[in-house]
């Protein structure tokens, strides 16, 4: 695996030094070119302050039509306080070291990501990349292949990106480093088949899948997305497993995978102001078999916020994200429920800023995020013996999106 994640490295690394050259380097001017056309929509998703490349590489690939290739390279330093034992006061690493590849238009379309990866997690300790790319997706992270017979249409299948949540799992693809306390509950990755239809402003999607990455397709997700005008968009998700699995790793989390999951997702734009409010609801139910004695759930709500500097002012390419969030679970430890955060019946409370500069390829960005907890239980939480009830941290975050 190390030999694959340091050969990946070093050709991410290639591609966008080769890229950011042709953008860095002074040019002499030139006469006025006719305005390319819009490249098509590419995975992944760019959901945050950073934002895709515009011009993105392209091949002729014959028969396929036009294939793009796009990658990240990145990494990133983090200090904290109150460490769990394995974890760190202070360290770095590679957060990114990803290509991927795109076929995104015809009947027949498909999507690569490989490389590797860390998942950044406010509130957990943290697993470098060397580690987490195998324990998590592996190399080959995402990938479909989609059959789209017109615009209203499709049908993918592969390890598809999560419809859950407003984050998504990687750090580029979000407002902030490390994803936070309501991702926390929430798949990221899995197989599985997922149906889209669009009509009008109401978009669909329905997947059957393997939940949280369990090898078993015991999951069942409906998302449906309205868009009142561009600038305010609603979305409703519901989803969880439909029957009962004992599957239990890292990536896999025993009771998580029991769960049934509900959001509702508000994104309102307004000149450079982004804000995205949401509601989530999760529930295990009683399951003896796994331990489970108690049913328990969680009842969480967040606020992401984002102010994008005017393109027009001397500052263009900084940003400002800030997340703020809450949670609490229900249950009791004496009646035998689970634990869903630190400890049954806990709260947490987070808040994240995250200032971010982009100047084409070259992006980077600093962080300081804080996590307060009650009633929790002992062992359950933070430092060294884990008793201590909250966690400060601070990371920079650094690198190429070519």
């Amino acid at each position: 695996m190390n030999k694959q994640v340091a050969a990946v490295t070093i050709a991410v690394l290639f591609m966008g030094s080769v890229w950011s050259g042709a953008t860095f380097a002074d040019e002499p001017a030139k006469p006025a070119e006719p305005a390319a056309p819009t490249p098509p929509t590419l995975f992944p998703a760019f959901s945050g302050s950073l934002t895709a490349n515009s011009k993105p590489t392209s091949f002729d690939a014959g028969p396929l039509g036009n294939v793009f290739v796009t990658g990240i390279v990145s990494g990133f330093a983090q200090a904290q306080n109150n460490v769990a034992p394995g974890d760190l006061t202070s360290q770095g690493d590679v957060s990114n070291a990803q290509i991927f590849i795109n076929k995104p238009t015809g009947l027949v379309q498909f999507f690569a990501q490989a490389g590797a990866y860390s998942v950044p997690d406010i509130g957990t300790p943290y697993l470098k990349a060397s580690n987490a790319t195998d324990a998590f997706y592996g190399p080959l992270s995402q990938w479909f292949v989609k059959l789209a017979p017109n615009d209203s249409f499709s049908i993918e299948v592969g390890k598809l990106p999560t419809l859950i949540g407003a984050e998504y799992t990687f750090s580029f693809e979000n407002l902030n480093i490390e994803r936070g306390l309501l991702w926390n509950q929430e798949n990221a990755v899995n197989r599985g088949v997922q149906v889209n239809y669009t009509k009008g402003p109401l978009a669909l999607s329905a997947s059957w899948n393997d939940g949280m990455y369990s090898r078993k397709y015991t999951w069942a997700w409906l998302s449906a997305t309205y868009t009142f005008d561009p600038a305010n968009i609603l979305a409703v998700i519901a989803g969880g497993a439909t029957r009962h699995t004992s599957v239990s790793t890292l990536v896999t989390p025993l009771y998580l995978n029991n769960e049934q999951l509900y959001n509702v997702i508000y994104t309102h734009t307004s000149g450079q102001w982004t804000f995205q409010p949401y509601l989530q609801y999760t529930s295990v139910p009683t399951i003896p078999a796994i331990g489970a004695l108690q049913a328990a759930g969680t009842y969480g709500a967040a606020l992401l916020v984002n102010y994008a500097v005017d393109p027009k002012s001397q500052l263009t390419g900084f940003s400002a994200p800030i997340r703020v969030e809450y949670i609490k679970s229900t249950g009791s430890a004496a009646n035998g429920a689970p634990n869903l955060i630190y400890g049954p019946g806990s709260k947490a409370w987070s808040i994240t800023l995250t200032p971010t500069y982009q100047y084409n390829a070259f992006f980077a960005r600093a962080e300081l995020s804080y996590v307060a907890t009650q009633d929790t239980t002992p062992g359950l939480i933070f430092g060294p013996s884990g008793t201590d009830k909250s966690q400060a941290r601070f990371l920079l975050e650094s690198g190429i999106i070519f």
